[in-house]
């Protein structure tokens, strides 16, 4: 007999409880973890890229790292005395470091790390060659440069 009564009903509708409260909590929380994930998302990328928006493009500063490395290293490589030859070797691993760096690919993970690597190691070559790593005089023409 295809007949249902309502205590059949009643039975299924017990028996499947399980798997109907499972299926919705499933849903409901897929569609809540996809709102929360969108939010932090939109979040993690307003803050990331207000951080790499501070600085100048990553290629025109590690371009101009590579340019001041480059010119100190004409400067210092025909030299012959022990503290240029130190100071040569700070350039030389500065231009290293850069060679390293990855700034032509937008989703590589480690951009702030190894930006950071350079800006620590332009520093230190900039105390090593007793140079101030603020150029904004330089630039503004207020100060006088002379070699």
């Amino acid at each position: 007999m295809a007949f249902m009564s309502n205590n059949d009903d009643l039975f299924d509708s017990i028996t499947m409880a399980d798997d109907r409260f499972h299926v919705q909590g499933y849903q409901e929380g897929f569609e809540e973890g996809f709102r929360q994930g969108t939010i932090e998302g939109k979040n993690h990328g307003r803050l990331h890229g207000a951080r790499l928006s501070v600085e100048p493009c990553c290629f025109f500063q590690v371009s101009f790292y590579h340019g001041f490395a480059v010119a100190w290293k004409c400067l210092l490589q025909n030299s012959s005395d022990i503290k240029a030859r130190k100071r040569l070797k700070a350039v030389e691993s500065l231009v290293g470091v850069i060679e390293k760096y990855s700034y032509e690919d937008p989703q590589y993970e480690k951009h702030q790390e190894d930006m950071e690597r350079v800006r620590a190691k332009f520093r230190q070559v900039c105390s090593v060659l007793n140079v101030s790593t603020d150029f904004k005089e330089y630039v503004n023409g207020s100060t006088d440069m002379s070699f």
